[in-house]
Formats: structure tokens, sequence, C-alpha cells
């Protein structure tokens, strides 16, 4: 997540000769491309400008708002595209990673929990883009969708903005702080998928 954060920073300083405005905007299509297409490096983004807060280069509400209401208008549109297309298209379609027994898995699981499921997708890498999805195809409230993504989007902003506001002058610590993010989260996504596809598999036997 920080291995793109100095050329970032570079890109970013240099859109800032232009006003910061530019950079508002910037944030926002960074957090909006970052769901339609996940190996974008949103995280980033959003660290930089929680870096730029701290260092009072950025207000603190207008980043905020602009991370929230980017991340929160891609989900959105997912859940437009699960809607409009349908369950049976993307059952057809059987796409690689989005196929239909990974449809049917996290229906399954959205009808069980799907407000907490929506709440914590954006703390985890690549999962909210197929959640927003999945709650499209179900025909989840959109209202339920706008607010959850909103909760979700506040919490992961706020936490990264506090710890780059407390720790700016110290980015050794910051940047220890997103290791172990990740040396938390990979594993546990690890565990979970290796559970997941051992189903499939258990699954796939007992049909066969």
């Amino acid at each position: 997540m920080l291995d793109n954060l100095p050329q970032i920073n570079q890109f970013l300083n240099e859109v800032f000769a232009h006003g910061a405005f530019w950079i508002y905007l910037t944030i926002f299509v960074a957090c909006f491309i970052e769901n339609v297409f996940p190996p974008f490096p949103g995280d980033t983004f959003i660290i930089a400008a929680g870096g730029l807060v701290g260092l009072m280069r950025l207000s603190l509400i207008p980043a905020i708002a602009v991370v929230v209401l980017g991340g929160t208008a891609s989900v959105m549109l997912l859940y437009y595209l699960g809607d409009h297309y349908g369950r049976a298209y993307f059952l057809r379609k059987n796409f690689k990673y989005f196929n239909a027994d990974d449809i049917h898995e996290m229906e399954a699981q959205f009808r069980r929990y799907g407000g907490t499921l929506m709440v914590v997708s954006r703390f985890v890498l690549g999962f909210r883009s197929a959640i927003a999805i999945v709650a499209g195809i179900s025909e989840y409230n959109p209202v339920k969708t706008f607010v959850y993504s909103i909760i979700s989007y506040l919490l992961f902003a706020g936490l990264i903005f506090y710890a780059a506001i407390e720790l700016v002058d110290n980015f050794p610590e910051v940047e220890r702080y997103f290791k172990t993010y990740s040396m938390v989260v990979w594993p546990l996504l690890f565990i979970l998928a290796a559970v997941y596809i051992g189903r499939m598999i258990y699954k796939h036997v007992r049909r066969g």
C-alpha cells in the first residue's frame, strides 16, 4: 500500500502548482477509480491526502469529503450495474474472478450480513467491488447501500487521516502502522480465501 507513496506525493506536489482544487479533484477521481479498477492504489492517495492535511496544505473536512464522495460514487455505480444487468447476466457470464459459485456464496452471506459486510468492505482490498455488485444483483435497498458505503468510507478515511495527522512528523511510525495493518489483514484474507476455496471444492466433489 505504501510502495507508490513517494511517486504519488511527487505527483500531488506537481498538481499543487495549479491550486488546491485540483488536488481535491485528483483525490476524488482516485477514490472513484479504485473500486472500478481494484488494482488502482486508491489507499495510497488517501494516505497522501492525510499527510497533506497534517502538513496543513489541505483542509480536513473537504479532504475527507472528496474521499467519501469519490468512493461512494463508485460503489453506487457498481450497485447500479449489478441491479441493471441482473443476476441472470452475471451467472451467464460466469466471470473468472466473479463466477456463478462466487455469486451464490456471496448472496447467501449478503442475505445474512448485508449491512455489516458493506460497512467493513472498505477495509478489505478488492472485496468492496464485489459486495457492491452483489448488493445490486440482490436488489438491496439503494438508500441503505448509499448510507452504509458512506459509513464505511468515513471510518476508513477517519482512521487513516487521524494516523497521518498525528504522525506526519514521524513518517517511519506511519509506515510501521500500515505494515502492521497489512501483516494482520493479508494473512486473515489468505485464511478466509483458503476456507472459501475448500468449501467450493468440497461442494463440487459432493455434486460430482
